[in-house]
Parts: structure tokens; sequence; C-alpha cells
């Protein structure tokens, strides 16, 4: 499997009865195989690249507005409700937190030391939780008593009992990640006793019927809330795709606070003002 599921560039050729146009701007969710120079993807995983935000931040938009929104959908979040997102500090956390909020929620978030914190807090959320000093599940029964209502987590197995103890009664825990393990002992009686939900999904499996509809969706209702700025892309560093190794160590390390685009090599005949054909997140 060659890694890469989000891009953004120009259509250099299309396919019959294609809704695009070459030459135009567009990022796209991939089933893989970003990590190029061109990639070929269905139709309606295509969205256009949208307004105000430079082509090459784009490509840090599609994975985590399909993931997010698909997501927090699939978990009923409603306006004025309690979101919990894990890892704010994320790519796809950040994203969250900024969605949250555009779609009315109150959004707590974990984040690792005070400067991420507080970048966190100026994605706009209402609380922020240093996970490297702070009890997430201890600051929560304070200030938040009655319990949030949906968990975004992807730590997995070594948060699952502690993220039944946040959640409000009819509280969505939602598993998207499994930093810290895939197993872990889950006591049915509390699910039932406070009519608990948790639910797991995932993105690159789903079939391509159903990522078209999610890219639809995004569409219709994230994309205008990108183009009015209330969510942006969260870009930490560009760097060329010859150095995707460092990228990847970037990440890993934990030093990148968003996410970390991938972008073309520049050749001899590239010159500074030419358009690149594929920007890789």
């Amino acid at each position: 499997m060659w890694p890469g599921l989000e891009v953004s560039g120009v259509v250099s050729a299309i396919g019959p009865g294609s809704r695009w146009r070459v030459g135009d701007e567009v990022v796209a969710l991939l089933d893989g195989g970003g990590y190029a120079t061109k990639a070929a993807v269905a139709d309606a995983q295509v969205l256009p690249a949208p307004p105000g935000v430079p082509l090459v931040d784009a490509a840090a938009l599609p994975e985590a507005a399909c993931t997010v929104w698909s997501t927090l959908s699939a978990a009923r979040l409603a306006p004025g409700e309690w979101l919990l997102v894990h890892g704010g500090s994320g790519g796809v956390g950040s994203f969250a937190v900024q969605l949250g909020k555009a779609l009315g929620a109150h959004v707590a978030t974990t984040a690792g030391g005070p400067e991420r914190a507080a970048r966190c807090a100026a994605l706009g959320a209402d609380l922020v939780i240093d996970h490297r000093s702070e009890d997430f599940v201890e600051v929560l029964h304070e200030r938040v008593p009655g319990g949030v209502d949906v968990v975004l987590d992807v730590v997995g197995a070594a948060y699952l009992d502690r993220n039944l103890d946040v959640l409000a009664v009819e509280g969505r825990l939602a598993v998207i990640g499994l930093q810290q393990g895939s197993r872990a002992e889950l006591d049915l009686g509390r699910l039932l006793s406070r009519r608990l939900t948790v639910l797991g999904t995932t993105l690159r499996s789903r079939p391509p019927e159903q990522k078209a509809e999610i890219v639809a969706q995004v569409l219709r209702h994230v994309w205008p809330l990108v183009a009015g700025g209330q969510v942006r892309p969260v870009v930490h560093d560009r760097i060329p795709l010859s150095r995707a190794y460092d990228a990847h160590r970037m990440l890993a390390s934990g030093a990148a606070f968003g996410n970390v685009v991938l972008t073309p090599d520049r050749g001899p005949s590239q010159q500074p003002d030419q358009q690149p054909d594929l920007q890789q997140d």
C-alpha cells in the first residue's frame, strides 16, 4: 500500500463524464498513493479547493474533514453539547476542535504542555487540559460535572475506562485511533445503566460509495465553514517529498502542531512561480 490519503493540486486529466475541468484547483480524498507528484482519484472523492486557503495548505483538509465530520455525525453531536477531543494539537484533533465549535458545541481538549495547550485554546477550545500535568478525568469531573456528551478518541485501549468515566448519561464514545492499544476490558454494566454508546470508525477501508457520500456531505456542511474562516487547516511545516522520512520523524517525535505537508521537489525545469501538480499531507 503506497502512503498518502489526501492531496491538493491542479487537475491535469479527466475521465469521461467528469464534473471537473483540466486546470481546476482541487483537493482529494485518495485510497492511497498520495506520496507522488501525480495521483489518480475517483471523481466523487474530489472537492474544489476552498477559497482563501493556499493550495499547498489545502492538502491538510480532506482526510481530517472527512474523518471528523463523519465521526461527529455518527456520534450525533448537537449544538450546546460538550465534546472532548483527545489530541487537540494533532492534525485531526486541531480540525475537530474548530469544527466542534463551529457546529455550536462546547469543546474540551487534551494537549501536552502549556504552549500546545495555549494554541489549542486559540483554536477555540473552551477547556484545555494539559495531559502532562493534569488528569483529564479529574478536571472534567470538576469543570463539567454532568459529563461530556461525545468523546473523540485517538488513544484507544489505554483510555477506554477513563473515557467512559467522563461521559454524561447517554454519552457517546467515538474511537478513531489506537495509539495506545487495541484491547481493553469493557464493563457492559456501565453502558447499560447510563445508556452509553461506544462506536468505532475508520475512513481508509470504507467502500467508494461511502467515501463519495462523506465527501458530498463535507462539501455541503463543512466547506462553507472553511470558506468563512471558521475552520482552517493547521500546518506546522511544509517539507519536500524527498524528505518524507524527516516529516515522519517530526510527527513521531511529537514536535509538530497540526499537520506536516509534503510538497513536490523542484526539478531543474520548474521555476519558483510554477504551480506544482500536487501537495500531499
